[in-house]
């Protein structure tokens, strides 16, 4: 049982001093966040650089964040300039929306945006002692370099996904191709300067090593989080998404976020197909370069157990993550040590199962068997889904354990809390 939460002032006064130490001890770093979106933008990596910055902010870090206008699934075309969120200063840079859904035209977005944070950092460095750079765009990393043999700043690589290496997995750009070759190149002249580097799994820190041994020991594997606080268990009865589009008294399966070109849309139609005769709904939130894909198969197939939502606004989803019985997270072959699905973490805080489609010796695997909150299937598993599926909607109880298991797992590692003083250990490092 727990004690009881009354304190008296003689406790108090403690722990106010020692809130006041910690933020007298991390006033020093004067961070530089730089990333191409940033909320109100839907990407998943503005998302989560918002929670992280905010909770840096709150332990004392001085943080300065320069981003782009909104331009990743937005509905809003326009944001604030220079915006202050509880001592977060968020500077924007003008919008570039040239051919936005065409990969050359997210190519030279990207570049533009990067001119104008080179811009920024050059006009700031002065009041900056550390510079964190991520792969939104896949090339920003560079900046990070060209800062410091320009300013002698210190910079951090925060690394969501592993460029050139994708598109060549994807075909965008042939295997041996010149482009893969010099890219490859400057990333480890961009790591080998880097301060530290900071990956989102274990995959992807064993990927960087073995194409840069070297910095093996400056490389920290940091997930993802969701904020458990935010993100509550809401039941289907008592919650509007689910009334407003007809799911309460449905068995709901719901694959929520990107469903982008690393992502492996077919095992999940295959499970549908099975399961197309069953009192079982499918819903499919976001967007992405998967997503006609995924509807035309629908309409193929008369799959009439599907359903398709735009992504939703951040304050909606506590509601849609819940709308569900069960979360769907997948990675494609091939593509395991070069992303980290990041969908999976508010998955967990939502108090749902989880089934994830990846490879045999995925460390999402492992995460899902030590977290006790759903079960894992190899790429083209569609039946082995679809029979996992079927056991859920015919136990409701094992599905609640599995659900609240998820989230004691999520609340005791992945947490902004939690996963805020891993930050604020890399960039201690990074200013020494």
């Amino acid at each position: 049982m727990m004690k009881s939460y009354k304190r008296s002032s003689k406790r108090l006064l403690p722990q106010f001093t020692r809130s006041r130490l910690e933020s007298q001890r991390y006033s020093n770093i004067k961070l530089s966040v730089i990333t191409q979106f940033f909320p109100p933008d839907f990407a998943a990596t503005g998302q989560l650089i918002e929670e992280l910055v905010r909770q840096l902010g709150s332990v004392g870090v001085d943080v300065n964040v320069f981003t782009g206008q909104p331009g990743y699934a937005f509905q809003s075309n326009e944001a604030p300039a220079i915006e202050k969120l509880k001592g977060v200063i968020v500077k924007r840079s003008r919008a570039s929306q040239l051919w936005p859904k065409r990969v050359r035209g997210k190519a030279m977005n990207g570049v533009l945006f990067m001119i104008r944070a080179a811009l920024h950092v050059l006009r700031n460095y002065r009041r900056r002692n550390v510079l964190m750079v991520t792969t939104a765009p896949p090339f920003l990393p560079f900046l990070g370099y060209l800062a410091h043999l320009c300013t002698g700043m210190s910079y951090i690589c925060l690394l969501y996904d592993l460029y050139p290496d994708i598109a060549i997995a994807l075909g965008v750009i042939p295997e041996n191709h010149w482009l893969g070759k010099i890219w490859q190149n400057l990333n480890i002249r961009v790591w080998r300067r880097s301060k530290e580097i900071i990956v989102l799994s274990s995959s992807m820190k064993q990927r960087i090593a073995s194409i840069c041994p070297e910095v093996e020991d400056k490389i920290n594997v940091i997930h993802s989080w969701a904020n458990p606080d935010a993100i509550v268990p809401i039941p289907k009865k008592e919650n509007w998404f689910a009334w407003k589009h007809n799911l309460v008294d449905k068995f709901t399966v719901l694959y929520s976020g990107n469903m982008g070109r690393c992502h492996d849309m077919d095992t999940i139609i295959a499970a549908a197909k099975e399961l197309k005769d069953e009192p079982i709904q499918f819903v499919f939130i976001g967007g992405g370069a998967k997503r006609k894909e995924v509807v035309q198969e629908a309409e193929r197939f008369e799959l009439t157990n599907f359903v398709f939502l735009p992504y939703q606004d951040k304050d909606v989803l506590p509601y849609s993550l819940t709308a569900c019985d069960v979360s769907l997270v997948s990675v494609d072959v091939g593509m395991e040590s070069l992303v980290a699905p990041s969908k999976l973490y508010p998955a967990l805080a939502a108090g749902r199962p989880v089934a994830v489609i990846c490879s045999k010796d995925s460390y999402l695997k492992e995460l899902i068997t030590d977290a006790r909150c759903g079960s894992s299937f190899e790429n083209g598993d569609g039946h082995g889904l679809a029979e996992f599926i079927r056991l859920l909607s015919s136990d409701r109880q094992l599905a609640e354990r599995m659900g609240q298991e998820g989230r004691e797992y999520l609340q005791a590692n992945f947490t902004p809390e939690v996963i805020s003083k891993e930050y604020l250990r890399v960039l201690r490092r990074g200013i020494e």
